[in-house]
């Protein structure tokens, strides 16, 4: 075909697809890849999930320039996923923030599109806290620097996009002389490699050129993963959690929300504007992560925490599976015929949850609803053909009741709503009963237990119990709503049990967060043993962020 002078709107709805559709091919090619700076598997994935987004989006726009260019850059924001799809979004924010000052009529030239690459280069680099070459951004710059040279020169469009592709691959394979980690692994920048299929999907468009076949990509061999994973001279390798939310907060603060988290974890990567914000960070304090958005009065929300440590484990047994000729199994679970799989945050509960017989787990509670897509990837992984789910929160009981009808497994749904209705529930679980008894015995279960909680007031509130200022610490009581407010938090956890911890009770479990003192639970204990001395106490370290304390009494 004959080469394009001018791409106008359909044709970048077409380099959106055929984008999408090149990373999915490549997607495990690119996951191999990925050793830097966790290794974390999923820049393909990542990428391939953002761009859906961006389709998704495109597809219901219309179908002029500016609306399109709209579409990619709200679809991009709002569907990142990851590191390297927060960068890749920008990226696709910076590029059409150039192109959608055309207008709605205005056709792309070879100068318009070297003017947008520098534009989403420069984006790029804005949004990480502290930039690093060998990476997607080096491979992101160097490529616009081609197209700009090749702009200079008079160049058509075709022009500056293959000089662009070919200054950018220049650049990929240089990467492992920026990055010790990459040659060390004998890779290549992960992230850089996907970021060129957008040129090869641009020149696909323009020119015909054909998308390259995806190669078989080794990655690095078992060894060199497990040292890469494990370096010490790596400060972000000790980072164990990823962290992703949507921040509303006003602009001028997020310089302030950038350098708070720059304290606290690595990996940092921060886009958006217009008060609207898609943040990215890994750190070992995931409350700490939540709460330098909640000093400076703004909103995460659809928080996600991922497991960093748990991903490069899961990547060991995957790569010495294949490393033995086979696939790896459901990561040596024993088979049963009934399966749970719970919703939770934080280590400790985790930990008492797998002691409990749970097979699968998925991250997520208050804020941090997980996806239909999310819960249906754990009941697939357990090695049963019925499944019980725990979704332990009432915002993700209707999510859970979704996955029945999408896996030809067997799914029945127990509605606890706490962590404690959960453990109460777990004491009946049987593993060689079917899914429908265990989940009539342990729906009795939970409902037997009266669940509080406390946690921090993040704005003033009248209650029923009296004013609550941003910083009181508030009990809450799962159908009582607010019943202690007090200005610490063993104050109000006493108030708290003093309302739902009766003489009768018999057992009271006390679970742990991320942020509980040591001093205050034994002050907690004095105050059950004085003033409820008949009911048993069992404490849990539960991890969780946000909550101190979590309290189930039976």
């Amino acid at each position: 075909m004959a080469a394009l002078e001018r791409l106008g709107a359909d044709g970048l709805r077409d380099i959106m697809t055929t984008f999408r559709d090149a990373v999915k091919a490549h997607q495990e090619g690119i996951n191999r890849l990925n050793v830097y700076p966790v290794p974390d598997g999923d820049t393909g994935t990542n990428m391939a999930r953002t761009l859906d987004a961006v389709v998704g989006e495109v597809e219901s726009a219309d179908d002029d320039l500016g609306s399109t260019c709209k579409a990619i850059a709200h679809g991009s924001l709002m569907g990142a996923r990851g590191n390297s799809g927060v960068i890749l979004s920008q990226i696709l924010r910076g590029f059409v923030g150039v192109l959608e000052k055309l207008g709605a009529t205005g056709d792309l030239t070879g100068e318009r599109v070297a003017e947008a690459f520098e534009a989403a280069s420069a984006s790029a680099y804005k949004a990480v806290l502290k930039p690093i070459e060998g990476t997607i951004l080096t491979v992101t710059k160097k490529a616009s620097l081609g197209a700009r040279r090749a702009a200079d020169r008079g160049g058509r469009l075709v022009d500056v996009l293959r000089e662009a592709r070919s200054a950018g691959r220049e650049a990929l394979a240089d990467t492992p002389n920026q990055l010790p980690v990459l040659k060390e692994a004998g890779v290549v920048d992960a992230g850089g490699a996907g970021f060129l299929l957008l040129l090869d999907a641009a020149l696909n468009v323009v020119a015909g050129d054909p998308i390259p076949e995806p190669e078989v990509v080794a990655g690095p061999s078992l060894e060199q993963f497990e040292h890469v994973a494990h370096r010490g001279d790596d400060d972000v390798s000790d980072l164990r959690y990823e962290v992703m939310y949507f921040l509303d907060l006003d602009d001028g603060l997020i310089e302030d929300f950038k350098q708070g988290w720059g304290a606290i974890g690595g990996s940092i990567v921060v886009v958006g504007g217009d008060g609207i914000w898609n943040c990215h960070v890994h750190t070992n304090d995931i409350g700490a992560a939540v709460e330098v958005a909640l000093d400076l009065g703004g909103r995460p929300r659809k928080i996600r925490v991922t497991d960093l440590f748990e991903e490069v484990g899961e990547e060991h047994a995957a790569r010495e599976a294949q490393l033995n000729g086979g696939l790896a199994p459901a990561v040596g679970l024993p088979a049963v015929t009934t399966a749970i799989v719970a919703v939770c945050s934080g280590d400790g509960l985790a930990e008492l949850f797998w002691q409990l017989g749970v097979q699968g787990i998925v991250t997520g509670g208050q804020t941090m609803n997980p996806s239909t897509a999310e819960l249906l990837e754990a009941v697939a992984h357990v090695n049963a053909r019925e499944v019980v789910l725990l979704p332990n929160n009432k915002n993700i009981i209707p999510v859970a009741q979704q996955v029945d009808a999408l896996t030809d497994k067997t799914v029945r749904v127990v509605p606890t709503q706490s962590m404690p209705e959960a453990l109460a529930a777990l004491v009946l679980y049987d593993p060689v009963a079917d899914a429908e008894s265990n989940a009539a015995e342990m729906t009795d279960a939970a409902a037997s237990v009266v669940t509080g909680e406390v946690t921090q007031a993040v704005r003033d509130v009248t209650t029923a119990v009296g004013e609550v200022r941003a910083g009181d610490w508030i009990g809450l009581v799962r159908g009582d709503g607010i019943v202690s407010v007090a200005a610490g938090v063993v104050e109000s956890m006493m108030g708290l049990l003093d309302h739902i911890v009766g003489a009768s009770s018999e057992l009271v479990t006390l679970i742990e967060g991320a942020d509980a003192q040591s001093a205050d639970t034994v002050a907690l204990l004095d105050w059950l043993s004085e003033h409820r001395p008949g009911a048993e106490v069992e404490v849990h370290k539960g991890g969780q962020p946000l909550y101190p304390y979590l309290v189930g009494v039976e």
